[in-house]
């Protein structure tokens, strides 16, 4: 690669550009051509649903295949993954509600395996891709806000419909207006729950898709350096990222059990 400056530049705005179809045009776009509401990251879509198929398939087989005899690797895996998301929920959600747990694992194999793709070389699935002529590739599906910010809306979305069918729209409106103040400071205590639900998405969503992003441009800023200064640094930064895909997808999934236990409780 070209050492100039404008070789460098294009190199990180290449491998930090989504591949995006404008659905109000029918065709994708191309370089700095922008879009409307219609444009969809198709690469960001293929691998989140690809790593969620992936999860299903490897639990549905772990299910299918479970002895009481020794156990295989996998089944080792799929229990322990299952006991730590249990006991997880049992330490912050106090009511009862069969959809938690569940909810709780997907969220948590889900995110992580979202955040492995960015141990995957960075130039090799665009490279592949290039071969089959897609000009932009970007594999780490929370390395685009579009995805983190659809996760954590739909978590809100869950905390509003639990809310409401475990307190009721009359107990719930109430606890909006009169909460934390009474019933006298109504306006304040509406703009706090505001601000409060505005923050819960917005704290989700930032959160994973910063500390991915930054992970992801160490890597390629990694890339661009001599292979033997390559193999030095990658490997170090790469174990250390393992700490951190595996956190930012256990702090998602605590924080979505908390939000979901806020919702049960009636005050």
């Amino acid at each position: 690669m070209s050492e100039s400056g404008h070789s460098i530049t294009g190199y990180i705005v290449h491998h930090l550009t989504n591949l995006r179809f404008d659905l109000t045009k029918m065709h994708f776009l191309h370089g700095e051509e922008t879009g409307g509401f219609g444009v969809i990251h198709v690469d960001t879509l293929f691998f989140s649903i690809g790593l969620g198929v992936l999860f299903l398939w490897l639990f549905r087989k772990a299910a299918k295949s479970a002895t009481s005899d020794v156990p295989g690797g996998l089944q080792n895996f799929c229990e322990i993954m299952v006991e730590f998301v249990d006991t997880q929920v049992k330490d912050s959600f106090h009511g009862r509600n069969p959809v938690i747990a569940p909810l709780a694992l997907t969220i948590f194999v889900w995110v992580f395996l979202w955040n492995a793709m960015d141990l995957v070389p960075v130039d090799l699935l665009p490279a592949i891709a290039g071969v089959l002529g897609i000009p932009y590739l970007r594999v780490v599906p929370s390395t685009d806000m579009n995805s983190t910010f659809g996760m954590s809306i739909s978590v809100l979305l869950l905390v509003y419909y639990y809310s409401i069918k475990v307190k009721g729209l009359g107990h719930f409106t109430m606890e909006i207006l009169t909460h934390p103040f009474g019933k006298w400071f109504m306006p304040f205590n509406l703009l706090l729950r505001i601000v409060e639900d505005l923050a819960k998405p917005i704290s989700l969503g930032l959160r994973l898709f910063g500390n991915l992003y930054a992970g992801e441009l160490i890597f390629i800023l990694i890339a661009l350096l001599p292979w033997w200064i390559q193999f030095t640094l990658g490997w170090p930064w790469a174990v250390f990222h393992i700490l951190i895909i595996t956190l930012q997808a256990f702090i998602f999934m605590v924080l979505t059990i908390v939000y979901l236990s806020m919702a049960h409780e009636d005050h």
